[in-house]
């Protein structure tokens, strides 16, 4: 890909109550390349998806920094890089599974990543044991013109 023609990244507390901070900062920040309603509402859902992991799974037991990063090309692709340096995904393509999870006792369905996918055209993860997880999620918004 070529170089972006807009882009953004902040750096947030793994709480709960940040997840509705990234969706709302996500949604702000793509405001300029006017994304109809239900592309926005996808990437919004995936986002949230995203940080949830992080704060439920990724820091479980301790509160960490959570990484978003959002980046416009032309032609209207997004991506959306999501990251923690918390404690890593063991089986990537297990836990990628639907209904896989690891907090069962927490009434958690296993369906984040699944959304994921299928609200975004592309999902990318990589993780490390101890060092942390990346999500990184691509869509191209219909076209407009000034993009």
């Amino acid at each position: 890909m070529k170089r972006p023609i807009n882009e953004m990244k902040v750096v947030f507390p793994s709480l709960s109550e940040n997840e509705r901070f990234a969706r709302i900062a996500v949604s702000g920040f793509l405001s300029f390349a006017d994304p109809k309603i239900d592309e926005l509402a996808d990437i919004k859902t995936a986002v949230s998806e995203a940080v949830t992991n992080c704060i439920v799974h990724g820091y479980p037991d301790t509160i960490g920094k959570i990484e978003l990063a959002v980046r416009v090309f032309e032609q209207g692709r997004v991506r959306v890089r999501i990251s923690d340096k918390g404690c890593g995904i063991e089986d990537i393509e297990k836990a990628m599974q639907p209904l896989f999870t690891t907090k069962p006792d927490e009434d958690r369905a296993g369906l984040g990543f699944a959304v994921m996918e299928s609200f975004m055209d592309k999902i990318k993860v990589t993780s490390r044991l101890g060092k942390g997880t990346t999500v990184v999620l691509e869509k191209t918004l219909g076209t407009r013109d000034r993009l």
